[in-house]
């Protein structure tokens, strides 16, 4: 068996030619069977983008020489070999190649010319001729433009007439592209420039991801996991590890920490290795001493407050100057967790005034008699994560520390602690956290609005986490290209969820069935004139361009139900289209007889008019029949932003910025077929949006479906 390897990146007009006369050979010779290989690069060898590995051993590699070759097959040359030879390795094909207009004018205007009164290049049967000059054209944007445009007319008939007399092209076509298409999408979803010169990575690259469990993962940590994982494991084919950072026992459970694990795995990060701080806390504890026995960290009592003040101002803390025997006193008594050691902390002792506050004698233990939920009652005092997360990064062995720019003042007094402790630096780099327009990302005030019971849990469709925004409909895959286009840039950017909905609307529309439901406030009542005297049924297609759905039941009878909404916009005599059933007149509106109400249609007649071009109507609209299915009770849900300000200041009083209603429930009833739709899965109510099914109907239950927005409005979140 011979073995063709192709540049998928290459010239097509070039390599189009040789690969449909391989899979034509493939598809009518028997005697003969080539494999195809696509490489992605621009050249297979060093001057040609193919080559050809014939079982006897012998390489071809030049276009000539394997059109030559496959020329040998009977199938090709039909009953003038010499004349399809001029053309397939005589090289009036490879003229077709140069992807300017002016170089190909001519050869196109000979094959013009050649082409009159002719069906095929050569002869009156199909032929390598004719495969490998509609190759190169096709293969051409130029020129196959030029014959989209009917500028030559023989070329453009003759063109056509082999694509369509040759089903098999296509796939080959498709073949082919899927490569450039790949490369496309790949492209499109890193979207941004991620070729950042990462220092180093000749070593080697580690990084981590260092979640608190003291809450559900956000939009924002998705940005930092992903980023981690893309440097480690496809950028650089490294190593990372997800750190669960424990140093808190009063905010943290080990809910928080299984659902964390639980979102990774969903977004599809799957860490080599899953560690905690609190594996560390001997070591931790260890090295803290030694920075107490050198003199570089000190015991204070100093009131909250009042430390901050002096942090602040750059006044030494009245503790700054105590012996090196009194601070380890002190640390003792910390870790015995008593009254005394509660009221102590330990600082590094950096500076007292330099300018970029975060290096004024930041605190770096604390205690906590709390237990801790994975190491119980054995430890009382913990270190800070600014403490913490520089030495057991070095102990970890990561070469890159990726973390969001507001770390940036932080950096120095990493590079302190582990200075201090003569401890191996990772390189840091910076990136941007990812900020949404009316959107809280903090997990303190997010904790807030849980405990207040603004919101009903973490994975409320209004937050922002990777909980709340899949139960509103956003898919992992739509999640991952969003954040993977932003890249790991610096610039600080308040990003509209337009965008973010809009991306995902391309993964949802094309697999979510198509369902019906009518809003069931002053729904109008609508005799159809014409229609059958029973109700019946037919088969329609879940989804009009994705057949692999399958079909629905589509109930028809005499009597219709209508959104008074559409109702509303209908004139008198008015043709309108129901959709999935034909058109129909609108012969009479009856509206109420409340003067208050006057506007609200309470009936309407029609009269089928399935004779009638459903292009020339104004209105389409969608409706339900009355009998012939079991309407499906549903609450259609959509959402508001939690919060009313693009973004929130750090003075601003979250309480005064509080959306007062952001819950918005309409009643609405369904065809029969939404009562087979299961929990979670996607649908679109046509002419109302995409929606996913929170809670699947049960007998005596309504279903309830959230709306998920496009892009089109600023739905909320």
């Amino acid at each position: 068996m011979a073995a063709l390897t192709i540049a998928s990146k290459a010239n097509q007009a070039v390599t189009l030619p040789v690969l449909l006369l391989v899979q034509y050979i493939n598809t009518n010779d028997q005697d003969l069977d080539i494999s195809i290989d696509f490489q992605d690069v621009e050249k297979v060898s060093e001057e040609t983008p193919f080559k050809l590995d014939r079982h006897d051993g012998e390489t071809l590699q030049s276009s000539a020489s394997i059109n030559g070759k496959l020329m040998e097959s009977k199938i090709l040359h039909g009953q003038d070999r010499p004349a399809v030879e001029e053309w397939v390795v005589g090289g009036r094909v490879s003229n077709l190649a140069p992807t300017d207009f002016k170089s190909i004018e001519g050869p196109l205007l000979e094959l013009d010319h050649h082409l009159t009164l002719r069906s095929y290049v050569v002869g009156y049967t199909l032929t390598a001729a004719d495969l490998a000059v509609w190759g190169a054209i096709r293969g051409n944007k130029i020129a196959y433009a030029a014959i989209k445009k009917g500028a030559m007319i023989n070329v453009t008939r003759w063109f056509k007439w082999i694509e369509e007399t040759n089903e098999w092209i296509a796939p080959v076509l498709l073949s082919l592209n899927a490569h450039a298409q790949e490369r496309k999408v790949a492209k499109s979803k890193e979207g941004a420039n991620y070729d950042i010169a990462l220092p180093d990575t000749d070593k080697g690259v580690v990084t981590r991801f260092p979640p608190e469990p003291s809450g559900y993962l956000h939009i924002g940590h998705a940005k930092a996991a992903l980023l981690n994982d893309y440097f480690a494991h496809e950028m650089y084919k490294g190593t990372m590890i997800c750190r669960f950072d424990d140093t808190n026992p009063s905010k943290e459970k080990e809910e928080f920490q299984q659902s964390i694990v639980e979102d990774l795995a969903l977004m599809g990060i799957k860490p080599d290795k899953t560690s905690h701080t609190s594996d560390y806390f001997q070591q931790l504890y260890d090295q803290c001493l030694t920075l107490l026995k050198a003199g570089k960290a000190y015991a204070d009592d100093t009131e909250r407050e009042t430390m901050q003040h002096e942090r602040f101002d750059g006044i030494a803390s009245k503790r700054r100057d105590a012996t090196i025997e009194e601070n380890l006193a002190r640390f003792e008594e910390m870790k015995k967790g008593n009254e005394e050691g509660v009221r102590w902390c330990l600082r590094a002792k950096i500076s007292v005034d330099n300018p970029n506050k975060a290096m004024r004698d930041p605190v770096i233990y604390r205690c906590n008699p709390q237990p801790h939920h994975r190491t119980g009652e054995k430890w009382k005092v913990y270190p800070t994560y600014d403490f913490a997360c520089p030495i057991v990064d070095s102990m970890e062995g990561i070469t890159h520390a990726l973390r969001t720019i507001e770390y940036r003042d932080r950096n120095p007094q990493y590079n302190w602690m582990l200075d201090a402790l003569n401890l191996r630096k990772p390189n840091i780099w910076d990136f941007a956290r990812m900020n949404f327009v009316r959107t809280l990302l903090s997990k303190r005030k997010l904790t807030k609005f849980v405990d207040s019971r603004h919101v009903w849990g973490w994975d409320d469709p209004r937050f922002p986490t990777i909980r709340g925004i899949r139960r509103r409909g956003m898919t992992i895959d739509a999640l991952r290209e969003f954040i993977l286009k932003q890249g790991p840039s610096r610039n600080i950017v308040n990003l509209d969820w337009t965008l973010f909905w809009a991306t995902n609307k391309k993964y949802i529309d094309p697999i979510a069935p198509r369902h019906t439901a009518v809003v069931l406030e002053h729904a109008v009542t609508a005799t159809v004139k014409g229609a059958r005297v029973a109700a019946h049924t037919e088969d329609k297609p879940k989804h009009g361009k994705n057949p692999d759905l399958g079909t629905k039941k589509v109930a028809y009878s005499s009597e219709i139900l209508i959104d008074q909404t559409d109702a509303q916009s209908f004139a008198p005599d008015e043709e309108i289209t129901l959709m999935n059933w034909g058109n129909a007149i609108v012969r009479k509106i009856t509206h109420s007889l409340n003067p208050l109400h006057a506007s609200r249609v309470t009936a309407l007649e029609l009269d089928l008019h399935l004779q009638g071009d459903v292009k020339t109507t104004k209105q389409k609209i969608t409706w339900l029949a009355t009998s012939g299915q079991e309407l499906i009770p549903v609450d259609l849900v959509d959402f508001d932003f939690l919060i009313t300000k693009d973004k929130l200041e750090e003075e601003d009083n979250v309480d005064d910025f509080l959306t007062p209603k952001t819950e918005f429930r309409t009643p609405a009833v369904a065809d029969g077929n939404f009562a087979n739709v299961q929990d979670g899965e996607v649908v679109q109510f046509e002419r109302k949006g995409y929606f996913r099914v929170d809670q699947a109907f049960r007998h005596g239950e309504r279903a309830v479906a959230f709306c998920i927005p496009t892009g089109k409005v600023n739905a909320g979140k």
